[in-house]
């Protein structure tokens, strides 16, 4: 039976930190946009004078980041229409209190979830279309265990802003835009499932056994 109360928490923080996100690009001076006839895509235009880039906001309650495969070519859906992508992260993955808000090179995270599939895909990952493949902002990058490949983006690049998440759990949600698509079709594979749970606890991917009941 799902947890009502913990649900809503989560759905609140994960409008709070796609709030964070434009409150963050706008501290910096840019300006944020829907882009007409994308529907609920989480691309964004944003300007700053005469500069203007696309972007994709990406929120995390457990510090990894997702696109999901669109075809069997490993063709990302919004991944190579952006300059650049907008990571939403909590500083803590059990007890958030801040969201930190990074701007992540559109290149530097391509070439990220290349290595990413390549490196499943080497390992014998399932990777099937329309699922997201998973790599984590703060692990430092590493051959194993392979989930690590692509990994450590927000390392590398410091957020552009702190924000506070206020009253977690409280908020009124009618007043929020909904979740965009691409974020709710990024699903977890089984081993990737298995590597936030070892992370979580501290064992090995190996040691982790999950069980799916219809």
């Amino acid at each position: 039976m799902t947890n009502v109360s913990q649900t809503e928490s989560k759905t609140t923080i994960r409008n709070q930190l796609q709030r964070a996100a434009v409150e963050a690009l706008e501290q910096n001076g840019w300006t944020v946009e829907r882009m007409p006839g994308t529907g609920k895509s989480s691309l964004r235009r944003i300007k700053k004078g005469t500069d203007a880039r696309i972007v994709s906001i990406r929120t995390t309650q457990d510090q990894w980041i997702a696109f999901p495969r669109i075809n069997e070519r490993d063709e990302f859906g919004t991944l190579p229409k952006v300059d650049f992508v907008v990571a939403s992260s909590v500083d803590d993955r059990h007890h958030p209190k801040t969201a930190l808000v990074h701007l992540l090179d559109g290149d530097e995270m391509r070439e990220r979830f290349a290595r990413a599939v390549k490196a499943r895909k080497a390992a014998g990952y399932a990777l099937q279309v329309g699922r997201g493949i998973w790599i984590s902002l703060y692990q430092e990058e590493a051959t194993s265990p392979v989930t690590r490949v692509g990994a450590g983006a927000g390392r590398q690049t410091p957020p552009i802003a702190r924000i506070p998440l206020q009253n977690v759990g409280h908020q009124d949600l009618s007043s929020v835009d909904e979740v965009d698509r691409d974020d709710e079709t990024a699903r977890l594979t089984i081993p990737e499932a298995k590597a936030l749970l070892a992370e979580s606890f501290g064992v090995d991917p190996s040691n982790v056994k999950i069980t799916i009941e219809a």
